[in-house]
């Protein structure tokens, strides 16, 4: 596969050809006897492109890549697409039984997660998510038992207090978005579809103790895309209004309150929780990473503006959002301790990309590949810690050659402080040509890895993942 001058397909997004298996991992420095489990990651990895000038890096195949730590060794690694139809097909393999919405086959490239026992690829804008086992092997897809009423979502947020499953799904063909609830038992038990106008793209959402807070931004589906044949048919719409909508969590569709934002655009937020505001009432505090505009020109993927991290307040009582950038490097993929989702928290991480002094040489590499290079250059060149609380940071960087993917906070134990563990990520090292896990500590972002597992092979630049603790 050629890239054909589309970035997505060459350089370090370029697609692996071949699903490997290895065992007995080296490793460099000591995998902390805490971590048993496995850390996943899925991402677009097209075995095919019919037209590489127009493909979109979102539309991709999805491939989960893992990796296996138990008693302090790193047992295997494996990368393995997921066999959506369309990859079973090219496989020459057999389409998996299971149930379908609307007859959608799921590129599943965005997220995996773990939930009652099963472990979810998932996507976003209608598709069923696709369920693996444990070594990685798609079983089919899933609809939470029967109970899923429509398609699903790419993000979902287990809320710690009560364990049960959160999300906010969209389809391009329904004028509504959902806001659903699956139970510990593994079955959608809420559902509330709320209106919403322009097909909106809701990639994520944000939950607090009482609300759900839904993105409704000028990015939507385009039927005039759609029928010209475009890969990814949406589109920045300057005519629409963005708001912010509060939903109470036990409320219904009338229920939501709209408040107007500036134009923007949100694929991904940290964290959201409530705080007393003092005699004016009581606040909402979300930080996030914000576009001040997308899909307007960018043909290939997110190029049309640099994400930042901002902070947005609401103040419950006037019906406001005050919105303010607090860092203004580009910046993407923002985590929290997951024990702290819907509540007060002090750390967050997130991946740095090139910019404003901050690895500008990277667009060097698509010059020397001879391909143009996207605008915005969405390479990892390293991990970030925000301390909110001091107004601070920290960051991890890695070879100026290479990548760092999401970075993924993992607690040293259950009942340790909220920064007293581990953030896992992937990065290629370019002196090896393949990938390595690297298992850094949080409270010290920057300092050298407490662990590099190798891996045999490059793992392509992709989207989100999760650890996966083993089960007691």
């Amino acid at each position: 596969m050629t890239g054909n001058g589309n970035p997505y397909l060459t350089g370090l997004f370029a697609p692996v050809r071949d699903e490997i298996t290895a065992h007995s991992l080296p490793v460099i420095g000591r995998i902390p006897a805490s971590l048993n489990g496995r850390f996943l990651r899925n991402g677009p990895n097209p075995l095919s492109v019919e037209d590489p000038a127009a493909h979109h890096w979102f539309m991709g195949a999805g491939m989960v890549h893992g990796v296996r730590l138990r008693d302090g060794a790193a047992e295997w690694y494996r990368n393995r697409w997921v066999r959506s139809d369309a990859v079973a097909a090219e496989l020459g393999e057999k389409q998996l039984l299971g149930p379908r919405h609307q007859d959608m086959d799921a590129a599943a490239n965005t997220h995996i997660l773990r939930f009652g026992g099963r472990y979810l690829a998932t996507v976003e804008s209608g598709p069923l998510p696709y369920e693996l086992d444990e070594e990685l092997n798609t079983l089919g897809p899933y609809d939470f038992q029967g109970t899923l009423p429509g398609g699903f979502a790419a993000h979902t947020i287990v809320d710690p207090a009560s364990g049960e499953l959160h999300a906010v799904a969209y389809c391009p063909a329904y004028p509504y978005v959902e806001y659903l609830v699956a139970g510990t038992d593994g079955r959608i038990k809420r559902r509330v579809d709320i209106p919403v106008e322009g097909s909106p793209m809701m990639h994520d959402f944000s939950l607090t103790e009482n609300y759900v807070l839904l993105y409704d931004l000028p990015v939507g589906f385009s039927m005039d895309a759609a029928e010209a044949g475009a890969s990814f048919p949406f589109g920045w719409n300057p005519a629409k209004q963005a708001r912010l909508g509060l939903l109470p969590r036990e409320g219904r569709a009338e229920d939501v309150r709209w408040l107007d934002i500036d134009p923007c655009f949100v694929f991904h937020p940290m964290n959201a929780y409530e705080e007393d505001g003092g005699p004016d009432g009581r606040r909402i505090v979300i930080h996030l990473v914000a576009y001040d505009r997308l899909f307007d020109t960018g043909r290939h993927g997110p190029d049309d503006s640099r994400p930042r991290l901002e902070r947005w307040t609401v103040d419950l009582r006037a019906g406001s959002v005050r919105q303010e950038v607090v860092d203004d490097r580009p910046m993407e993929f923002p985590r929290v301790d997951p024990r702290l989702m819907t509540g007060k928290f002090r750390y967050g991480y997130g991946v740095l990309e090139p910019g404003d002094g901050y690895g500008d040489s990277r667009a060097k590499q698509h010059i020397a590949a001879g391909t143009s290079g996207p605008t915005i250059d969405r390479v990892g060149i390293g991990l970030v810690k925000y301390d909110l609380e001091r107004g601070s940071s920290e960051v991890h960087r890695v070879h100026p050659d290479g990548d760092v993917s999401e970075g993924v906070f993992v607690p040293g134990r259950p009942d340790l402080d909220e920064d007293d563990g581990y953030v896992l990520a992937y990065a290629f090292d370019p002196e090896r040509a393949a990938s390595d896990l690297l298992i850094l500590s949080a409270q010290d972002l920057s300092g050298e890895p407490v662990a590099r597992v190798q891996l045999p092979v490059r793992v392509p630049i992709g989207f989100h993942g999760n650890w996966m603790a083993d089960e007691e």
